[in-house]
C-alpha cells in the first residue's frame, strides 16, 4: 500500500490567518497550493483521505507467483466510430489525487521529445533514474498510455520492452500482456505478435489478450485467421459480449460483406447478447450501405426502443452519410440536426463532420453557420481548417 502524502509542518499560526484572510478576500483565481493551505486545518484535524479501488491482479507473465493486491485507477475509453480492444489499464496504484501529474507527465515529455529516437525510450528511463528517479509502475504505464494515444507506438512498446527486463520491480497483468500485443502488431507486424501470444502462458491468455489478437487480425483483414480464433473463443467462453462481435462486424464492413453483419446480429440476438451503441451504429452503416433505407430506419426504431441505448452523435452522422448516398437529403439534413443535439463538451470531431456533410449536402449556408460556431469554440483550430472550409464552402455553392 503506498502511504499517502504527509502536511507540511504547521506554519506560525499569526502568519497562517492572516495568509488565509487575504486569500478569502482576493478577487483572483486561488491556486492549488493557495487552495490546499485554506482546507489545511480540516485535512490535518479530520486526517481526511482519498479512497482507492482495490482489486486483485494475475503476476508477470514470465514468472507466476500468487495473486498480488493491487490498488487501480480505472479507466473508460469511449472509441467514437471504430471499433477496438479494450483498452483497460491495470495499474496498481493509488488515484490521481495521490499521484502527482508532473513526474509522469515530465517524464513522457522527455521521451517524446527526444533529439534522436533511435536511442529509443529505454536510454531516457536510464537517464531518468541516474538522476535519482525510480519510476513506478503506475507513472510507466501512464506514460504508454499517453505515447498511445498520439501514435507513438514504438516508444510505447520500449518502455514496456524497459519494464520486461526488471521483472523483480514490475509485475505485469494480463492487461499488460494484452496492450503489449496490439502494440507488437501495429509495430513488428502481426507474426511477431502471433509469437508473442504463443509464449504467454495459458493463465495469461484471458478475453482481453485473445481480443488484442483478434483485433490486430480485423485491422490487417486477415479474415480466415479472424474467424478461426473467434471459434476459439466461443469455445472459451470468451464471446459472451458485444465487443468481439463489433470487432468482427468492422471485419465484415470493412471487406463490404454485409451479410455476414447481420449474422453476427442474429448470433447476439440468439445468445441474448445485447448489442451495445457500437453494435448498432454498424448495423446502421451495413443497412445503409446496401442502400435499403428501410432496413435502416426499421434498426433505428428498435434502437430507440431499447431502454439501455442512447444514439449519439455517430447514429446521426452515420444515418446522414447513408441518406446523402440515396439522395434522400431532407432526411440527410433532419439527422445533421440531430447530430448538432447531441454534440456535448469539447468535442472537435463532430463538428469536423457537419461540415463536411452539410457541404456534400450542398446547404452553404449551413456550413457557414457550423463554422462560425466552430471558431467561436476552438480559435487555436479554426486557422488550420481555413483551407478544408474553403474547398467545403466552394462544393456547397
Amino acid at each position: 500500500m503506498v502511504n499517502s502524502p504527509t502536511l507540511s509542518s504547521k506554519p506560525n499560526q499569526a502568519e497562517s490567518q492572516e495568509t488565509k484572510t487575504s486569500l478569502l478576500n482576493t478577487q483572483r483565481p486561488v491556486s492549488l497550493t493557495e487552495a490546499k493551505m485554506l482546507l489545511q486545518p480540516s485535512l490535518h484535524h479530520h486526517k481526511a483521505s482519498l479512497s482507492s479501488t482495490i482489486s486483485y491482479s494475475h503476476s508477470v507473465p514470465w514468472k507466476t507467483p500468487k495473486s498480488t493486491l493491487h490498488q487501480t485507477v480505472n479507466y473508460k475509453i469511449l472509441p467514437v466510430i471504430t471499433c477496438s480492444i479494450s483498452q483497460i489499464h491495470n495499474y496498481g496504484t493509488v488515484d490521481y489525487e495521490r499521484r502527482p501529474m508532473i513526474k509522469w507527465n515530465a517524464l513522457y515529455r522527455r521521451i517524446s521529445l527526444m533529439e534522436n529516437p533511435e536511442l529509443g525510450s529505454g536510454s531516457v528511463l536510464n537517464q531518468w533514474e541516474n538522476e535519482g528517479k525510480r519510476p513506478t509502475k503506475w507513472e510507466l504505464c501512464r506514460v504508454v498510455k499517453e505515447l498511445r494515444k498520439y501514435k507513438r507506438y514504438q516508444q510505447a512498446l520500449e518502455v514496456y520492452d524497459w519494464m520486461k527486463n526488471r521483472q523483480e520491480r514490475f509485475r505485469l497483468s494480463p492487461s499488460d500482456a494484452a496492450i503489449q500485443l496490439d502494440l507488437i502488431a501495429k509495430v513488428r507486424g502481426v507474426s511477431t505478435a502471433e509469437d508473442f501470444f504463443t509464449s504467454l502462458p495459458s493463465t495469461f491468455k484471458d478475453r482481453r489478450v485473445y481480443g488484442a489478437l483478434l483485433n490486430a487480425y480485423v485491422r490487417n483483414r486477415m479474415r480466415e485467421k479472424a474467424e478461426t480464433l473467434i471459434d476459439e473463443m466461443r469455445d472459451k467462453g470468451y464471446v459472451s459480449h458485444a465487443l468481439p462481435f463489433n470487432v468482427m462486424m468492422t471485419l465484415y464492413m470493412n471487406i463490404k460483406e454485409y451479410d455476414k453483419v447481420d449474422l453476427m446480429i442474429s448470433e447476439m440476438n440468439e445468445k441474448n447478447i445485447k448489442l451495445d451503441i457500437y453494435s448498432y451504429n454498424i448495423w446502421l452503416s451495413s443497412c445503409g450501405s446496401q442502400g435499403s433505407a428501410d432496413k435502416m430506419e426499421q434498426v433505428y426504431e428498435q434502437m430507440k426502443s431499447d431502454r439501455s441505448i442512447n444514439p449519439n452523435w455517430t447514429t446521426f452522422s452515420t444515418m446522414a452519410t447513408m441518406y446523402i448516398k440515396m439522395g434522400q437529403f431532407e432526411k440527410a439534413e433532419d439527422c445533421l440536426r440531430k447530430v448538432e443535439s447531441r454534440i456535448t463538451g469539447r468535442d472537435r470531431i463532430p463538428y469536423h463532420y457537419l461540415l463536411s456533410l452539410y457541404g456534400n449536402v450542398g446547404n452553404k449556408e449551413e456550413v457557414y453557420r457550423v463554422w462560425n460556431i466552430y471558431k467561436s469554440i476552438f480559435p487555436q483550430y479554426s486557422k488550420s481548417w481555413l483551407p478544408c472550409y474553403y474547398l467545403i464552402s466552394g462544393s456547397a455553392g
